[in-house]
């Protein structure tokens, strides 16, 4: 792969996704475009810019997923899950008690693990949130992963990773050597293809919002605009989770940690909501995403 090859992919890869790539994340591309570029009789990366110049709008598409999609597993970090359970479910059933009403986002929601756990933890509470309209809306960029996570299909691996034992017994049913959520588990979830970097109002306000291990892969004016625009869609008391390595310091004032949660941010209500100048960062190396 020439330089301006690379340097046409990373711009591409920006401009369609936020995703921002070093300089010396070379092999990781050749590593994950190969193989599209076979599948799609091509002879090797040279080619596949030149398809993708000439406006094979397809297979850009393919190229952002093949970069994007990543791994993710069920009830991942824990402590946003413990967060969710313990304490921003109990304290938003005592908030919404007069409308009886819950609206949760998860904004890179990737093959579904994230979502579904949060229904399940929804389940498990019975009673309390007995009579209540709780909506689950799950988005990512790629369309291939969502149609995996409307099926609610996982392997034994999967379900190994994070996912306690009751909860597979009480949850899934086995289909073969899958494992499947019962559907009364998949029907609390909607699931909905979103670019980040595009308008997302239509969507709504919502009390809870998930958006882990995603904008770590942006650079600093694009997470600006990003929590700009998720604020908009958050409850004035709702609540934001971010992923362990992410952070809203220093990109706005519109958001302020939550004491004594790690990773959960409110609404800055003493402060009218401003966001601090973008500053010179360096590119982000791509790792694995949490739960597009």
């Amino acid at each position: 792969m020439t330089p301006q090859e690379y340097e046409y992919l990373c711009k591409t890869l920006k401009d369609r996704s936020g995703l921002l790539l070093a300089a010396d994340k070379q092999y990781l591309v050749e590593s994950r475009l190969l193989p599209l570029a076979r599948r799609s009789g091509l002879s090797g990366i040279t080619e596949l810019v030149q398809k993708m110049k000439g406006g094979a709008d397809g297979l850009i598409v393919e190229v952002v997923e093949a970069m994007t999609t990543n791994e993710t597993f069920f009830f991942r970090d824990k402590i946003p899950f413990d967060n969710f359970k313990d304490s921003i479910i109990p304290d938003l059933i005592k908030a919404r008690a007069a409308r009886k009403s819950l609206r949760i986002w998860c904004a890179a929601a990737s093959t579904g693990q994230e979502p579904y756990s949060l229904a399940m933890l929804l389940k498990e509470m019975g009673p309390a949130l007995s009579g209540w309209r709780v909506e689950i809306v799950a988005s990512d960029l790629s369309q291939e992963v969502l149609e995996k996570s409307k099926s609610g299909i996982y392997s034994q691996f999967e379900v190994q990773r994070g996912l306690p034992i009751q909860l597979l017994v009480k949850h899934f049913d086995q289909v073969g050597e899958f494992w499947q959520l019962k559907p009364e588990v998949r029907s609390m979830v909607q699931f909905r293809q979103l670019n980040l970097l595009k308008d997302f109002a239509h969507l709504g306000k919502f009390d809870v919002i998930f958006c882990r291990n995603v904008l770590i892969y942006f650079d600093q004016e694009t997470k600006v605009d990003v929590f700009n625009r998720l604020l908009k869609a958050n409850e004035t008391d709702g609540y934001l989770l971010l992923g362990a390595a992410e952070t809203v310091v220093g990109l706005t004032n519109g958001y302020r940690p939550c004491q004594q949660r790690r990773g959960v941010y409110v609404p800055n209500l003493a402060a009218a909501p401003s966001i601090a100048p973008a500053m010179s960062v360096g590119g982000n190396s791509l790792t694995s995403r949490g739960v597009h």
